[in-house]
């Protein structure tokens, strides 16, 4: 069974956009250039840098420009459901009646 999440949604933003930046940055690509590649606006990139604010697609748009978008599928497929098919407790009540 696994534990409650210390992280929050606002964590999680800054780390995909931590993640885009640095993926952005070894390929040695402008905003301007991905922004070229993924068609989102180079001011949304900008943006979402900084802010981790993005659309869904946008934020998937990027990801397959700079990477592979079968990590992204296989985590949604598996996010949350163990082997016997019971997702992780979201509730402390989760956690006692586990």
């Amino acid at each position: 069974m696994s534990l409650l999440s210390v992280y929050t949604p606002a964590d999680i933003q800054s780390e995909l956009a931590d993640s885009i930046r640095r993926m952005r940055k070894q390929r040695k690509l402008s905003r301007k250039a991905l922004a070229e590649i993924s068609t989102v606006p180079a001011p949304t990139l900008k943006k979402f840098e900084t802010t981790g604010q993005i659309s869904l697609r946008q934020f998937l748009l990027l990801w397959q420009a700079l990477s592979d978008l079968k990590a992204i599928h296989d985590l949604a497929k598996s996010a949350g459901i163990d082997d016997q098919g019971v997702g992780s407790p979201r509730t402390i009540n989760d956690v006692l009646k586990g």
